[in-house]
């Protein structure tokens, strides 16, 4: 039996996104599934406000022994250089020893610390950002220790055809996973909204190459979402987005929500339908498929990028209408899954599935077993990890 450590981002300290919650979790299940004896790592990243941060640590353990996680997390304060790394409720000399005694670190956290990278006996790298990674790299805005194996979501990471850098390494691609039997198919046509879980306008920005210059653009699902405002306009399909919004009746969030609201959009905060793990689950089977928009930057690198969002949606066999993100060798557009590059598009898209609702819904859960497997990914991150 192969142990493992799992080491996440920010899924801790962002207690009220069971969505981040569940990207980490379909990986730490399906390893379980393959017979590894699996911990969880993770950086907290303390927000200057004790209380939230303890109420955040408290609803991430219950949740992690909701999971069966009871005993097997490793949480740790960086600090600064100067400064000991601090262990939450294990000593430091048994977190140290679990590292070393593993046989590979699964690492998402791309600043890890070096030092905890030479501990196990191998480390790979996944990528889920794919594009935006390697730019981030090659522009010096991230320095990412050496790993032994690097893994990528990304289609056309280290291809020619990529417009972005590969940094000089070996590429190993696999597909976003799902853990099938904990997304079981949910078929029902009375389900009436296509949907969409998402942040808003997180601050995100690069720079980008533009007539031979660096230019600094705004990287948010706020941009993409509002280039198509009017589809509600467009369409009979109704079509309801779960945004992170700011709270503040005084802030852009809701003026963009006002404005989304008097083109036909339902809003609802993201928050409060898909806080939990349980309820982000919930809301997805509960809807009748899938409508969203991606980050800018997947159609500036054309990364052919598809969520681990829309892959839960695929395997609770709800369609999904995305935008389209670059070309794909394995990506359908005409059943179960339809990629878009224009309101025309995303609008015959929603009447095609709903003129033959039952086998696209059938087609979305094919495509998830065919494709984003957890079982069989796993199976190819550990064989290309495990040397």
């Amino acid at each position: 039996m192969a142990s493992v450590v799992l080491s996440s981002f920010r899924v801790a300290s962002f207690w009220e996104g069971g969505g981040h919650f569940w990207v980490y979790m379909q990986y730490l299940q399906a390893l379980r599934r393959a017979g590894c004896d699996v911990y969880w790592m993770e950086q907290l990243h303390p927000s200057g406000d004790p209380v939230r941060d303890r109420r955040a640590v408290e609803a991430f353990r219950s949740r992690a022994r909701d999971f069966g996680l009871e005993g097997r997390l490793l949480l740790y304060t960086a600090g600064t250089d100067d400064e000991q790394r601090e262990w939450l409720g294990v000593a430091a000399s048994e977190a140290e020893a679990r590292l070393r005694g593993a046989d590979l670190l699964l690492n998402f956290h791309y600043a890890i610390r070096p030092d905890l990278l030479a501990l196990p006996r191998r480390t790979a790298l996944i990528d889920i950002d794919p594009g935006l990674l390697q730019h981030w790299v090659g522009t010096g805005m991230l320095q990412v220790p050496p790993h032994d194996v690097y893994l990528t979501t990304g289609e056309t990471v280290g291809s020619p055809e990529a417009p972005f850098p590969d940094w000089g390494v070996e590429w190993t691609h696999f597909h976003p996973l799902v853990c099938l039997d904990l997304w079981p198919a949910r078929y029902d046509p009375a389900c009436e909204a296509f949907t969409t879980i998402s942040g808003w306008s997180e601050a995100s920005w690069i720079y980008m190459p533009e007539n031979g210059r660096s230019v600094l653009k705004e990287n948010t699902k706020r941009i993409s979402f509002l280039e198509f405002a009017d589809l509600p306009r467009r369409t009979s399909q109704p079509l309801e987005l779960a945004l992170d919004l700011n709270q503040d009746p005084n802030d852009s969030d809701a003026q963009d929500r006002s404005l989304l609201e008097s083109q036909g959009w339902r809003i609802r905060h993201s928050r409060k339908v898909a806080g939990s793990p349980a309820t982000y689950r919930r809301y997805i089977q509960g809807s009748r498929g899938e409508l969203s928009c991606a980050k800018p930057s997947c159609m500036w690198f054309q990364n052919a990028w598809v969520s681990d969002r829309s892959v839960c949606y695929l395997a609770s066999g709800k369609p999904v209408v995305v935008q389209h993100t670059g070309p794909s060798s394995f990506l359908p557009s005409g059943e179960g899954m339809f990629r878009f590059r224009s309101v025309d598009e995303a609008v015959d898209a929603l009447d095609q599935i709903n003129a033959n609702y039952a086998k696209h819904c059938r087609a979305a859960r094919e495509l998830a077993e065919a494709c984003f497997d957890g079982d069989l990914g796993i199976r190819r991150i550990l064989d290309a990890a495990l040397i």
